[in-house]
C-alpha cells in the first residue's frame, strides 16, 4: 500500500484515524545508524511500524526492527514522543492518520541485515552521510533527537 506523508501543509486532508506505532534508533558501536529505504515512499526513515494489539511497545519496537532489517534489538530508552497533528500520511485505502509515534534506543542483540517487503533497502549509515539521503523532516527530527546527546530528557511534542 502506497503512501504520502503531508508535513505541515495546509492543504493536506483531515486526519481519520490515529494509530500508536514505534520506531527504532539503532546504533552499532562505531555510531552508524540503523536505516531503511521504505518500499511504500522511496524514503529513508527509522524501522518502525504499528503496535498491535496484545503488545507493548517494547514487543513492537522488537517485532518491526527484526521484521524490517534482520536485526534483533532491546528497547532500552525513549527517545521521545512524536504526535503532531499537522502531519499526517494519507494511505492508498483512504485512511488519514494522524502521526502519533514513540522513538525508542535500543541495544543490538544480533542478527544479519536483510530487506523486507516493506524495505528496499537497509544499510547502517554513518551520521555524515546523513545528509546525502531522502529523509521526510518528521523522521529527521527523530533522528537528531536519537542521535543528541545534549537532550535533558525525552522530546515531547
Amino acid at each position: 500500500m502506497g503512501r504520502v506523508d503531508h508535513y505541515r501543509d495546509p492543504d493536506a486532508p483531515a486526519a481519520n484515524s490515529l494509530v500508536p506505532s514505534v520506531t527504532a534508533v539503532v546504533r552499532r558501536s562505531d555510531d552508524a545508524l540503523l536505516l531503511v529505504k521504505r518500499s511504500d515512499n522511496g524514503l529513508w526513515a527509522l524501522p518502525g511500524g504499528a503496535v498491535d494489539i496484545g503488545e507493548s511497545v517494547s514487543q513492537a519496537v522488537a517485532r518491526e526492527v527484526e521484521e524490517e532489517t534482520g536485526i534483533l534489538v532491546r528497547a532500552v530508552g525513549l527517545v521521545g514522543i512524536y504526535s503532531d497533528p499537522r502531519h499526517v500520511i494519507v494511505y492508498d485505502d483512504g485512511e488519514v492518520r494522524q502521526q502519533f509515534s514513540l522513538c525508542f534506543s535500543t541495544d543490538i542483540l544480533g542478527g544479519r541485515l536483510r530487506t523486507s517487503p516493506e524495505t528496499s533497502q537497509v544499510r547502517f549509515v554513518p551520521p555524515p552521510a546523513l545528509d546525502e539521503l531522502e529523509i521526510h523532516p518528521s523522521m529527521r527530527l527523530r533522528i537528531e533527537h536519537g542521535l543528541s546527546h545534549c537532550l535533558p530528557g525525552p522530546h515531547i511534542g
